[in-house]
């Protein structure tokens, strides 16, 4: 229940001044010291609870100890010397803070910025120049002097008269002296206080602090006035058929009780002469207050003095709380910079904040996002992640999209494999067109003549099968890339592996009574070319039936990459591919290794071997390389692999037979070719 009206401002409101006030300066560390009375503890809560409210963070809060002699001023300088808090709110009276400012002298406390309420904002207590270094830059609320007309010059032309009157007591006061009268009973006055004369100038003393403060609570004292006196005109024009009252006859009007009275102040509203509308709230207060905003600064006659700022209203409908003339404020030591006072730094985009254990909120560390991650705002509490087709920047302030990586034909990569696949599969086609037109002689003919097109064909297919894996890769890219390559070599490595066999077939049907002449013939070596390719081509048809390859983003390889890479589907289907591939070309190189001293003057066994341990070496030598390479270098690593193996075969399969059809016909004749057999079988003999 409402027991009291007032016309000054409650303690609570300018609390809650104060908080807002440490807020819009962006001071989130705070350091709070009341004094241990029920004006400082009433006043300091509010101002906690209304900085914590706001997410800002009291450091400590310590107490002016009253029954203290020293107010446990030693204490306090500590602590507010060892912290890091820069700005601190005092809510004291200048009387019960003059031991801490003394103390603060003693130990040279320098750089801080001291908030204070009106109990000691215009103090004239600390006007001395000794309390600069302290008290610079400090800033607090003081009860607006709104103006009383003419209040001003009445008290401008006030006269001390010859008697004791509140004049003389008053001009005593301004002018720091004392009347004749006042001398002591020896007669003598007080050696430290001058002699009032009278004809002092109030001129003069306009701008000082006690001047001033005659104005301090002036309107309050006049708003009261009007207030009772607006409440007892009412009292007085009270009717008698009111409920209230309906007892009280009119001659009992001048003999009323203070709670009748009380009825008619908390119900009053009066306007006032200079302008303002007076009335009360459910709690009893002006609802409409105006603080000013003053910031400690030395004047220049050396002294502290209090400069008005701006102002600060409590009813703003705007919510804009504050009006202060930036322009016009000092800080500690004379800086215009507003201070900092955090317990953390801010955390820049592109790190979030981290609480640190057993600190308060406001003390955190900056940790910098993680990979995929972004904050593009100053102290983030969390990253964001990006989409996945996005990226951060350097910085993680914001997504970029992903590159997109494969290996196209525009890349001087993938130009120079194409170009390399594209001429190498003519290599073949010149080296077949050369045997169709030589197929009539003795080294074309030994060397199984109907075999040697087809691998060579094979061999042209094999190197145009690694344009499949050049470019964007589409579903149907990806559906014969390597069912392509795996059928191209299995055909190749089939009809080596047919021309080993049939090697050491002519050789074993050369002996007496041997059964083996029936498999020389050619049907022969197409069987087994057919057996061997249709085994490869059954693999490969149950894995694109089953479980086909597609195409994919893998974006976990590649940090900042989108790789559009073909998933081969099965993994499994894919290694058995190559390792049937595998399988045949390690039988023929046993073979043709065991075959390669056969007496023949064109013997195969030999080149078949170096070509299928080069065809293996490279193979063997691919898996380790592609597994540790990456996006499209993956890629380039099967093409170099199949473009180094069709070459190895081109080398050392062809390339003898070439060098003796173009450059040494004479080699190739039935002449050279028994007078070598002959030289051979007689080395065997001997």
């Amino acid at each position: 229940m409402r027991t009291k009206n007032r016309t000054v401002p409650s303690d609570k409101e300018q609390s809650i001044g104060l908080a807002k006030l440490i807020l819009h300066f962006g001071w989130t560390w705070i350091g709070l010291l009341a004094a241990d009375s029920d004006y400082g503890l009433q006043g300091i809560q509010p101002i906690r609870q209304e900085i914590i409210k706001a997410g800002a963070c009291v450091a400590f809060t310590e107490y002016i100890r009253l029954y203290q002699p020293d107010r446990n001023a030693p204490h306090i300088v500590k602590v507010i010397k060892e912290s890091s808090v820069k700005v601190f709110i005092i809510f004291s009276t200048d009387i019960d803070l003059v031991p801490i400012m003394s103390e603060m002298l003693k130990q040279k406390i320098k750089g801080k910025i001291f908030v204070s309420c009106s109990g000691w904002s215009m103090s004239s207590l600390f006007s001395a120049e000794s309390f600069f270094p302290i008290l610079s830059g400090s800033i607090g609320l003081f009860i607006n002097n709104r103006v009383i007309p003419g209040f001003s010059d009445y008290l401008s032309n006030i006269q001390p008269s010859l008697e004791e009157s509140w004049e003389n007591l008053y001009w005593e006061k301004l002018f720091n002296c004392k009347f004749l009268y006042q001398k002591n009973l020896t007669g003598a006055l007080d050696p430290t206080v001058t002699e009032c004369t009278g004809a002092e100038s109030i001129d003069s003393i306009e701008n000082s602090i006690i001047y001033t403060n005659s104005f301090k609570f002036s309107h309050g004292y006049y708003a009261a006035v009007h207030v009772v006196a607006k409440a007892l005109e009412d009292l007085k024009n009270w009717n008698s058929r009111e409920s209230t009252f309906s007892y009280m006859s009119n001659k009992d009007i001048f003999n009323f009780k203070s709670w009748q009275l009380l009825h008619y102040i908390r119900n009053v509203r009066v306007t006032l002469s200079s302008g303002s509308n007076t009335y009360f709230d459910d709690n009893g207060d002006i609802p409409a207050l105006i603080y000013d905003i003053v910031n400690w600064q030395l004047t220049q006659e050396g002294t502290m003095g209090q400069v008005k700022v701006g102002s600060y209203e409590t009813a703003a409908s705007s919510g804009q709380f504050f009006n202060i003339n930036s322009s016009l404020l000092l800080w500690a030591m004379g800086e215009k910079e507003i201070p900092r006072s955090v317990c953390s730094e801010s955390c820049l985009p592109g790190f979030r904040k981290a609480a640190i254990r057993g600190q308060p909120v406001c003390c955190f560390e900056c940790v910098p996002c993680l990979y995929g991650e972004i904050s593009n705002q100053t102290d983030s509490l969390d990253c964001l992640k990006c989409p996945w087709d996005q990226w951060p920047n350097f910085q993680k302030t914001k997504c970029l999209l992903k590159t997109i990586e494969y290996l196209y034909y525009e890349d001087p990569l993938g130009a120079a494999l194409a170009a390399s696949s594209i001429l190498s599969s003519f290599i073949p086609i010149f080296i077949l067109r050369l045997f169709i037109q030589y197929k009539d002689t003795p080294i074309v003919k030994a060397n199984n003549y109907s075999l040697s097109c087809l691998l060579l064909v094979s061999l042209s297919l094999c190197f145009l099968c690694s344009l499949v894996f050049i470019g964007y890769p589409q579903p149907e890219n990806c559906f014969l890339r390597q069912a392509a390559f795996g059928l191209a070599f299995t055909l190749c490595v089939s009809s080596i592996l047919a021309k080993t066999i049939m090697v050491v077939f002519a050789f074993m049907a050369t002996r007496p009574g041997s059964s083996l002449r029936r498999w020389t013939t050619p049907q022969v070596s197409y069987m087994i070319t057919f057996i061997c390719f249709l085994l490869q081509f059954l693999l490969c048809l149950t894995w694109l039936s089953l479980a086909p390859p597609f195409p994919q983003f893998n974006i976990q390889t590649k940090p900042g990459f989108i790789i559009v890479e073909c998933n081969e589907g099965s993994t499994i289907a894919f290694w058995t591919m190559l390792g049937y591939l595998f399988l045949l070309a390690t039988i023929s190189f046993i073979v043709a290794f065991l075959a390669r001293r056969l007496p023949d003057s064109f013997n195969e066994a030999q080149f078949i071997t170096f070509s299928m341990l080069a065809f293996l070496s490279v193979w063997v030598s691919f898996i380790p390389a592609s597994l540790s390479a990456q996006g499209k270098y993956t890629v380039a690593m099967e093409i170099f692999a199949i473009l180094a193996s069709s070459w190895a075969l081109v080398i050392c399969m062809f390339l003898p037979k070439c060098f003796i059809i173009v450059f040494r016909p004479d080699m190739n004749s039935r002449e050279y070719l028994r007078r070598r057999d002959r030289v051979q079988s007689n080395s065997k003999n001997i």
